[in-house]
C-alpha cells in the first residue's frame, strides 16, 4: 500500500518541480542586478520542460494517472510555459518597446492559457487526447523563446538588439498555440526496437551536433525543424481533407484516435 502512494505521489513531484523551474526562471528574469539572469531563466525553463514530459510517463508507467494530475499539470505549465517565458521574453527582448511589448509578451501568456483551456476541454469531451495536439503545445512554444536567447548569448549578445523583429517572433507563436496546426503528440508511443533506435539516432545527433556547433544552436533548429514540420504537416493535411475529403476521413482516423 505503501509503495502504491508513493508511486502515485512521483508524477505529482515532477510537475511541482516543473513549477518550481518557472517560478524561478521568473525571479532570475526580473533580477536586474545579474548580467546572466536571461542564461539562468532560460536554463530553468528548459528544465521545466523536461519535468513535464517526465511527469505524464511516470503516470503511466506506474498506472497512476489521475484528473488531479492532469489539472495539476495545467496549472504547472501556465506558470512555466506561459508566464515564465512571457516574463523572459519581455525583460529580453521586448522592454525596449514600451506597452507594445508589454502587449505582446502578454499575449503569449494570454494565448497560452487559452490553448491549455481549449485542451482541457477537448479531452474532457473526449476529442483531445489523440494523435495530434491542436495547435502549437505551449511548452514547444516556450522553447522557441528559450532556444533563441540561448542562441543569442552564445553568439556574443546581452539584451536582444533588434526587438521588432523579437515581437513578430513572439506574436507568431502566440497565433501558432491557439491556431488549428496539427503537431504530432507521442505520448502513446511504445516501447519497441525502433523507438529505441530512433531515440538512440537522434541522441546520436544532438551530441554530434553540440560537439561540432553548440548545444545553443542544436536545440534552436531542433525547434526550428520541429515546427517547421507541423506547419507543414497541416498543410497538406488542409488540401487532402479540401480535394477529398471521404478519403482524408478514412485515411486519417487512426492517426486522430
Amino acid at each position: 500500500m505503501k509503495s502504491r502512494r508513493l508511486y502515485a505521489l512521483l508524477p505529482s513531484l515532477f510537475t511541482v518541480s516543473s513549477i518550481f523551474c518557472g517560478f524561478y526562471a521568473i525571479l532570475m528574469a526580473t533580477n536586474g542586478a545579474d548580467p546572466e539572469r536571461f542564461l539562468k531563466a532560460a536554463v530553468a525553463i528548459l528544465f521545466a520542460a523536461i519535468f513535464d514530459t517526465m511527469d505524464g510517463r511516470v503516470a503511466r508507467m506506474t498506472k497512476t494517472e489521475s484528473e488531479f494530475g492532469v489539472q495539476l499539470d495545467s496549472l504547472a505549465d501556465v506558470i512555466s510555459f506561459g508566464a515564465a517565458p512571457a516574463v523572459l521574453a519581455y525583460q529580453w527582448g521586448l522592454s525596449g518597446l514600451g506597452f507594445f511589448g508589454l502587449l505582446v509578451a502578454f499575449g503569449f501568456a494570454a494565448c497560452g492559457a487559452l490553448r491549455l483551456a481549449r485542451f482541457n476541454v477537448q479531452c474532457a469531451k473526449g476529442k483531445g487526447c489523440s494523435g495530434f495536439f491542436v495547435g502549437m503545445p505551449i511548452p514547444l512554444a516556450a522553447l522557441g523563446i528559450v532556444s533563441l536567447v540561448l542562441l543569442h548569448r552564445k553568439l556574443g549578445g546581452g539584451v536582444a538588439s533588434h526587438q521588432p523583429l523579437v515581437a513578430l517572433f513572439v506574436a507568431a507563436l502566440s497565433w501558432l498555440m491557439v491556431s488549428r496546426v496539427p503537431y504530432r503528440t507521442f505520448k502513446k508511443a511504445k516501447a519497441s526496437t525502433r523507438t529505441f533506435v530512433i531515440l538512440g539516432a537522434v541522441a546520436a545527433a544532438v551530441t554530434a551536433g553540440s560537439v561540432l556547433f553548440s548545444f545553443s544552436h542544436v536545440l534552436f533548429f531542433a525547434w526550428v525543424f520541429w515546427s517547421a514540420y507541423g506547419i507543414a504537416e497541416g498543410s497538406v493535411r488542409l488540401v487532402q481533407k479540401r480535394l477529398s475529403p471521404a478519403l482524408y476521413a478514412r485515411k486519417h482516423t487512426e492517426d486522430d484516435r
